[in-house]
């Protein structure tokens, strides 16, 4: 046996994070990450760090909520904690309208499942205590239906992706929010896409309890440093009186390493997890960018570039079925219908990273995190045009830079 190395060393070339996410990291970002000092894990600037970023969270998700930290991993790491409350046999109302909800679904019928229930489907069990509420692709989930689905089962919780990026759909948070608190029901969210895109505050939608999110969307930070999450007491108070299955995700003993103990601040956590000095450095200088940029600013701006993109790619003939701030979600001109997969791998081989609808329809998505600026989505417009036109399709691109110059001429009058 040689001790040679047989493959050379990897390199993965500069890509356009045209997609749902992750999004374009921020070079001052990397920079954090790449700078950090080799330091013990225990060191004082690596403490101070944590302590500063769980501040700086809890004006991100605009919060009182003292149980409000990061969850070391990706945004299924933040989901699996939030969701770690649901005991076998709770009942649960989960709102479906997309790829990632549907996922979310999947994970409460597991957490919600008896033992027997998950003999007889570990990976797909059909829990009777949950109630499936599918929302059409490419609709949103409104207060309207919330409220009938809560007033007819009475469920101990209540669950909604916030924004749906497998079909581009915002869901009516207020009316979710509402409905929960009318009922009883203790709500829950996954603002894995919402958060540091949309303007929102947590505490202002009181029927929800807990929320998730992760560190690679809008908050734009690396995948694996940690993902958002904040609780209420009343959740925790909840948790405490049922305990969970789940030890590596567990809210409470989580938030010990984060130094909050029986819903207190204290100087130093007291649950051990062995984190990182580069993880902790990076997600603490995105939080620093969010608020610096400040969470309006940042809303406003993606629904500016948003609608730039909207225009340019409706005017190549698309039609656009999604209405986030951060994703257009579409179907090809007739001309090209079918061809959604052949066009994104095109695309991709470009370095320019669109991505499909992972469930049926096959549309196409193009996401804008973190390029936020007339020349990138100039730049995105272009590479989407000429994509078009390889495959046969009909753009013209004189008109379509048209479009795109009246969209900032109109901004730049208006200044």
């Amino acid at each position: 046996m040689t001790n040679t190395v047989p493959f050379a060393q990897l390199e993965i070339p500069e890509t356009i994070a045209a997609g749902p996410g992750p999004g374009n990291t921020d070079a001052r970002v990397l920079a954090r990450y790449a700078g950090a000092g080799l330091a013990d894990h225990m060191h004082p600037d690596v403490l101070r760090g944590m302590v500063e970023c769980k501040e700086m969270l809890r004006a991100v998700m605009g919060t009182e909520n003292t149980y409000t930290f990061g969850v070391a991993g990706t945004g299924w790491s933040g989901l699996d904690m939030m969701f770690s409350a649901v005991m076998p046999g709770d009942k649960v109302v989960m709102f479906v309208n997309g790829t990632f909800s549907g996922i979310d679904g999947l994970t409460v019928r597991m957490k919600a499942a008896t033992a027997e229930e998950l003999v007889e489907n570990p990976l797909d069990p059909q829990a009777a205590s949950v109630v499936i509420i599918d929302v059409p692709h490419g609709q949103s989930v409104t207060g309207e239906i919330v409220e009938q689905a809560l007033a007819e089962h009475k469920p101990k919780w209540a669950a909604m992706a916030h924004w749906e990026t497998g079909s581009g759909r915002v869901n009516d948070i207020e009316g979710f929010s509402a409905a929960c608190e009318k009922h009883g029901a203790m709500g829950l969210v996954d603002a894995v896409s919402s958060l540091g895109v949309g303007d929102f505050r947590i505490d202002d939608y009181p029927g929800i309890h807990g929320w998730a999110s992760c560190p690679q969307k809008g908050i734009c930070c690396l995948p694996l440093t940690y993902a958002p999450v904040s609780f209420t007491d009343t959740y925790i108070e909840t948790l405490q009186a049922t305990g969970t299955r789940t030890f590596c995700h567990h809210p409470i003993l989580e938030a010990r390493h984060w130094g909050v103990i029986d819903g207190k601040d204290v100087e130093k956590g007291t649950y051990h997890r062995t984190h990182s000095a580069y993880a902790v450095s990076a997600f603490h200088e995105a939080l620093r960018i969010c608020l610096q940029q400040t969470i309006a600013q940042r809303a406003s701006d993606y629904t500016f570039h948003e609608a730039a993109l909207r225009e340019a790619v409706e005017a190549m003939g698309c039609e656009v079925t999604s209405n986030m701030p951060s994703l257009v979600v579409l179907n090809l001109p007739e001309a090209l219908a079918g061809r959604e997969m052949e066009l994104v791998q095109h695309c991709r081989a470009q370095n320019f990273g669109i991505w499909p609808t992972l469930s049926e329809p096959v549309q196409v998505r193009i996401g804008i995190l973190n390029l936020l600026s007339e020349a990138a989505i100039s730049d995105i417009v272009r590479r989407f045009g000429a994509a078009l036109r390889e495959l046969g399709g009909e753009v013209n691109q004189d008109h379509i830079d048209t479009v795109l110059q009246r969209h900032y001429g109109r901004a730049l009058a208006a200044e």
